[in-house]
């Protein structure tokens, strides 16, 4: 196209595109006014929804049913879209267009402007980055993927290191190109959690490190509770029963919300709000860990799928933070799934489904059992106590490499290190290991934090929901619909026109403050081990 012709694209209400050509010399956006603008930047928007539409596609499949031997194709087809997004979102017309609204902001509601404050922000990100290297980036996540379950399943961290080393060179160049006097793993935590830094988390765990610790020794001098009922042949049809039961139960709508199973569970939204999906994996020996995995991953899906739907097919739609989206997802897996009154609603059930592992158990046997305190190997099965001190090897790791202080060639060896210095236990091979988490195989370096952050904001969120709504009643009744309520209307409504600050000050009216996160942890431990 040339600068003597020049589309603008109106967005009419059926949510199409329909072509102005502008055919008059000189900067298109001189023929604008404000109606028109802001008419384009809805337009944008819905064309940028359907590109990432298709791309996460083609990224659920392959993480899902895709064959093995497809990754290659999907690759193609990724980086061919993922071109386009690019050239579409960096082009004259849209940075000229940002540009010009931002400059109206003054006349833009409160929407607007977080849309265009939003949409610039990615869009100098993307200015920075060489087109063929950002191109680069998005087939070498779909072949990092793709060889990172061929490495797990094999457990050799070989296969995939070469992929990690790329990885990892990657974020720390494209931290540099974006911000080059910003330390490059600051700049990846603030990405993930807006405000947050080395520093902030340094203090934050340290915090948590201080009280856990001690709490952890002091669970392992009393008797441990056993886990039999948990433990035995739990047949796969029967906990996917108990999976669309589980999701029927927390408010999850199935006319949005799909569930299929992959190696590691995730949560993905395709296009916006409206198109959901979960995915679990089931374990013949362990039903909980399908439970709790659903449970989780229903949390993620509850959050996205509360956005209002004015929000559709904008940069607003879905959560605003890895941090408050975690707090979602451990609030419902952990702190109401784990709970006393939950697992006495649901035991009738899971009696029905699985009569003779269960026979000889109370409900009281599995409340206390799912949440045993001991440490494991594997941070999607860790208890509540535990699970931070999985999360802090990880960021201790990455932090380390990004820094140049560690090499990946080096990782399975630091991490079976901090696995025994952290948790006293051996790590026997890499899938157990360093190559249990699928994070790093698709870029997400800065993320693991937000795990044990969203932990802590989810046990103040409950503190201040608890004025408000008896939570005890509702799960006792198996009714999450007050605390669903609750939740839209103070979190998932707002999608991403909040700021992660905004949510926390907003809804809590208080500093946030860890420490109500511990004393909820020192409380259930000291009823469940006499402490």
């Amino acid at each position: 196209m040339n600068v003597e012709s020049k589309e603008s694209f109106v967005y009419n209400k059926y949510g199409r595109f329909t072509a102005d050509i502008i055919n008059k010399k000189g900067s298109w956006i001189n023929q604008m006014n404000l109606t028109e603008a802001r008419q384009q930047l809805m337009a944008f928007q819905s064309k940028m929804s359907a590109f990432q539409h298709a791309l996460s596609l083609l990224n659920y499949d392959g993480d899902t049913s895709a064959p093995v031997g497809a990754a290659e194709n999907r690759a193609h087809t990724i980086s061919v879209l993922s071109e386009e997004t690019y050239k579409l979102s960096t082009g004259q017309e849209t940075v000229q267009l940002l540009d010009y609204l931002d400059s109206q902001k003054e006349q833009l509601d409160e929407k607007e402007r977080r849309m265009v404050w939003l949409l610039l922000k990615d869009i100098r990100f993307q200015q920075k980055i060489p087109m063929d290297e950002y191109v680069a980036y998005q087939k070498l996540v779909v072949e990092s993927q793709s060889v990172w379950h061929q490495a797990k399943e094999k457990s050799d961290f070989a296969m995939f290191e070469p992929y990690l080393e790329k990885m990892f060179s990657t974020a720390i160049r494209f931290a540099h190109y974006a911000n080059p006097e910003m330390d490059a793993y600051d700049y990846w935590l603030n990405e993930y959690e807006p405000g947050i830094s080395r520093a902030v988390c340094d203090a934050f765990f340290a915090k948590l490190r201080e009280r856990l610790v001690p709490l952890i020794r002091e669970v392992g001098k009393r008797e441990q509770v056993s886990n039999e009922c948990i433990k035995g042949n739990f047949d796969v049809p029967s906990q996917e029963k108990l999976a669309h039961y589980l999701m029927n139960l927390i408010g999850l709508d199935p006319a949005h919300v799909g569930l299929s199973t992959t190696e590691h569970p995730f949560t993905t939204s395709l296009g916006s709000h409206l198109d959901e999906r979960i995915t679990t994996h089931y374990y013949e020996e362990d039903y909980t860990y399908s439970m709790f995995s659903v449970i989780h991953e229903g949390g993620h899906a509850l959050y996205d799928t509360g956005s209002a739907n004015d929000l559709a097919f904008t940069v607003l739609d879905g959560g605003v933070s890895m941090g408050i989206h975690e707090s979602q997802s451990r609030f419902y897996e952990n702190i109401l799934g784990r709970s006393k009154e939950f697992i006495q609603f649901i035991f009738p059930e899971l009696r029905r489904l699985f009569p003779q592992a269960l026979s000889d158990c109370t409900w009281k046997d599995v409340y206390r059992a799912v949440n045993r305190v001991e440490p494991t190997l594997i941070r999607t099965e860790a208890d509540e106590v535990t699970y931070t001190l999985h999360v802090m090897i990880r960021y201790e790791l990455e932090k380390r490499i990004m820094a140049g202080e560690l090499k990946v060639h080096d990782l399975p060896g630091e991490w079976n290190r901090l696995y025994q210095e952290y948790l006293g236990i051996s790590v026997p091979d890499d899938r157990h290991g360093v190559l249990q988490d699928s994070h790093w195989s698709f870029g997400a370096i800065g993320y693991f934090p937000s795990y044990a952050l969203g932990s802590a904001y989810g046990a103040q969120f409950l503190k201040k929901m608890q004025e408000t709504v008896n939570v005890s009643e509702a799960l006792k009744k198996g009714d999450f619909s007050a605390i669903n309520a609750w939740n839209r209307e103070h979190i998932w409504k707002y999608g991403s026109l909040k700021t992660p600050d905004q949510v926390l000050n907003d809804t809590l009216q208080e500093a946030f403050d860890p420490n109500v996160y511990l004393d909820y942890l020192e409380a259930k431990c000291r009823e469940i081990y006499s402490i």
